[in-house]
This record gives structure tokens, C-alpha cells and sequence, in this order.
């Protein structure tokens, strides 16, 4: 198996585009990848992330959609789907639109592969609120009085 240099210009390239599009959970997705099959991971970082994704045709928004959609008819690729979703959203696609898009699939794939897509949208979303909203804290022990002795 060749060894790839990982200080590459392309690699890094590529490495910035999954940041971007995939914020903190980048570097994490890629180390997973990586310590089951280097070469799988090269390849994921540099052919979509430093070949595909950067190309000026279309937007990164509507790459993202597209994303999506293919991802919503194959209807296997929860995890994968997963992160898209999380993607569309940070290159400002709305929850709306990532719903659409979904919703539209149906046409293209029926509706158990659209449902569970809507599912798997619907934990994305709920991760994204459940993370935005404030810890809540401990509620306080109450200090109790002493009862009082009688004589």
C-alpha cells in the first residue's frame, strides 16, 4: 500500500473543504476512517473533498442538496446521510429545504427510502437543538430545619 503524504498540498486542500463543510466533526470522521483503511481515507479527502467539492460550476449549497438527494435514493446510506445533512445545513441550506429535497426523492425512490431519510434528518435536527440549548443545572438541595425537640 503506498504511503500518501499527508502534508500534500491536495491533501490539505481537501482536509480544509471537509472542515468547512463539516465544521468539528471532520477530523474525528476522517481518524475513523483512517484506522480502518488508510487508503480509503486519502481517497475520501482528496478526490470529493480536494477534487469534486471546490469546482466553482455550482455552489457548495446546491452541491450539498445534491448531496442529499443522492444519498436520500440510495436509501442504505444513513451515516453518510447524517453528515450530509449536517453539511447542507452549515453551508446554509435551510431545514426546510433539506426537507424538500427529501420530500421530492420520493419520485425517485419510494417512500421507505424517503422516510427513513426524514428520520435520520429528524436526529440531526434534534442533535443541533439538543446541543443549543443550555445545560440545565442540578436543582439545589433544599436545606432542611431541624425538628425541633420537645420537652
Amino acid at each position: 500500500m503506498p504511503e500518501h503524504d499527508e502534508s500534500s498540498a491536495e491533501y490539505q486542500r481537501g482536509m480544509a473543504e471537509i472542515r468547512k463543510q463539516l465544521g468539528p466533526m471532520a477530523d474525528n470522521y476522517i481518524r475513523k476512517i483512517k484506522s480502518l483503511a488508510p487508503e480509503f481515507a486519502w481517497v475520501n479527502v482528496t478526490f470529493p473533498f480536494a477534487e469534486l467539492y471546490p469546482r466553482d460550476v455550482i455552489d457548495l449549497k446546491t452541491r450539498e442538496l445534491c448531496t442529499v438527494a443522492a444519498l436520500t435514493v440510495q436509501g442504505f446510506s444513513q451515516p453518510e446521510l447524517r453528515l450530509h445533512i449536517n453539511a447542507a445545513l452549515r453551508c446554509g441550506n435551510s431545514r426546510g429545504e433539506v426537507a424538500e429535497i427529501i420530500t421530492q426523492m420520493i419520485a425517485y425512490c419510494g417512500f421507505p427510502a424517503a422516510t427513513n431519510a426524514l428520520m435520520t434528518m429528524k436526529e440531526v435536527f434534534d442533535e443541533i437543538d439538543a446541543r443549543a440549548r443550555p445545560a440545565k443545572a442540578a436543582p439545589k438541595k433544599r436545606k432542611t430545619a431541624g425538628k425541633a425537640r420537645r420537652k
